[in-house]
């Protein structure tokens, strides 16, 4: 998970101010001691850092805080104010041209991710914003580099603009600008060289393409997982080309989130997208606001929200709930809905993006096995479809024939069956409280 190690530091001194009554200097001074150490820890550039601490210590022991009727949780408003400001306040959009084509030029080292991203930015904009992409493949110098997004191409069903590696990449980038203003492209995304290391050659080659296309954005991709080297490459790319912003890759795979926390203040630069994943839909925009929020264990509830709306269907959301009211579910309403929270992405990862996840009992090592989920569709398939509609017709003979039929022992089915009963029990108790609610007496349950 992102910033895993960085958030139980910082969750855990903020815990530690949540049940203040009064906050004095010497509590902000001993909190931000703390602060300090997990941030540097974190792998956050020390002048960063320091500007931070000074930042927060400043509003902290200032009347806003001291003059709070709740100190402590006045603080913490404070901290992430603060931290949201430091990944860049609020999220930049991509930008776009008066006149399409839009041009982007994705640049960075080798071993960043740049083909891969240009395959999942071009995805996201087809898919999120109904645009249509060119890719183009300007990289002739890595091995494989024109095949990979070829071959991505294929994958997406994606357009690729290639003239082979014999071809000066800025004629390409020139040609596939052409091309697409032939062919209707709003957008064009020019996958570029890269090298090991920053050089003269790399920064001369990059800089006639940016003269000859001159791209209304120069996306520089970094690996989250090289810590302060990615902030290092993102200042040095910046000073020598001019990026306008950044695509952090492999943020789920660095628990330290240091990169992601210094880019923006040392390049000045923001953070326009983040890989999350390796599958080709697993780029999201950064909301600098959305990630402080989940450093400091407050969820991300828009984000869910937002994966749910693109993931679920309305018609069978409706459906769903005029059964659970009716207490009609069914096991292949279960399959459905097991089928729509896996397009979410992975569940550990959903669920953390819940407030408080973190600190519910078995959250904070939750691992969700996909075996675990494919054994509960088998059981779920070797069911007859009268069974699946009935459970009630589930003796132990049925029982044992599902059990031989999904390759799994009577006790996972026996399991299965009393959950899936339990709760559809608890559904119809949160279908009743609404009934009322709307008499005006019962719960409010903030998800019905």
């Amino acid at each position: 998970m992102a910033f895993e190690s960085l958030a139980e530091r910082l969750q855990g001194t903020m815990d530690r101010m949540k049940g203040r009554g009064k906050v004095n200097e010497d509590d902000v001074k001993d909190m931000m001691r703390e602060v300090r150490l997990a941030l540097l820890e974190a792998d956050v550039n020390f002048k960063v850092v320091k500007q931070f601490v000074k930042d927060v210590r400043e509003r902290a022991v200032g009347q806003e805080v001291m003059e709070s009727l709740t100190p402590g949780q006045q603080v913490i408003k404070v901290v992430n104010e603060e931290l949201t400001k430091l990944m860049g306040g609020e999220q930049v959009k991509i930008n776009t041209a008066s006149r399409p084509p839009t041009v982007v030029m994705m640049v960075g080292l080798q071993g960043a991710g740049k083909t891969t991203t240009t395959g999942k930015l071009a995805l996201h904009l087809r898919k999120k914003h109904n645009r249509k992409p060119l890719m183009a493949a300007a990289d002739i110098y890595r091995p494989a580099a024109i095949d990979q997004l070829e071959t991505l191409g294929k994958q997406l069903d994606m357009p690729v603009f290639s003239m082979g590696n014999q071809v000066n990449p800025v004629e390409i980038a020139t040609k596939a600008v052409e091309q697409a203003k032939e062919d209707n492209h709003d957008y064009v995304i020019v996958d570029t060289a890269g090298r090991l290391h920053v050089d003269d050659n790399l920064m001369d080659e990059l800089d006639q393409i940016k003269a000859a296309v001159n791209p209304d954005e120069v996306l520089l991709v970094v690996d989250a997982m090289t810590g302060q080297d990615a902030v290092n490459v993102a200042e040095t790319f910046h000073e020598r080309l001019g990026i306008t912003g950044i695509v952090m890759t492999k943020l789920d795979g660095d628990t330290r989130g240091g990169a992601a926390i210094s880019v923006k203040a040392v390049t000045g630069q923001p953070i326009k997208f983040a890989g999350m994943g390796e599958k080709t839909d697993a780029l999201e925009p950064f909301h600098p606001e959305r990630m402080a929020s989940r450093i400091l264990g407050m969820g991300d509830m828009l984000t869910l929200i937002e994966k749910a709306q693109s993931s679920v269907d309305e018609e069978k959301a409706k459906e769903l709930e005029r059964k659970m009211r009716t207490n009609e579910l069914t096991f292949d309403d279960f399959l459905e809905q097991l089928s729509q929270v896996k397009s979410m992405g992975p569940l550990d990862e959903v669920l953390k993006m819940m407030p408080g996840a973190n600190k519910m009992k078995g959250m904070k090592n939750l691992q969700v096995d996909d075996k675990q989920i494919a054994h509960i569709e088998a059981i779920v398939r070797s069911m007859t479809k009268a069974e699946r509609d009935d459970p009630s017709l589930l003796n132990a003979s049925r029982k044992r024939r599902i059990a031989k039929g999904s390759g799994r022992n009577i006790q996972e089915v026996n399991r299965l069956i009393k959950q899936f009963e339990d709760m559809k029990k608890m559904m119809k108790q949160m279908s009743g409280m609404q009934k009322g609610k709307k008499k005006g007496g019962g719960m409010k349950l903030p998800f019905m």
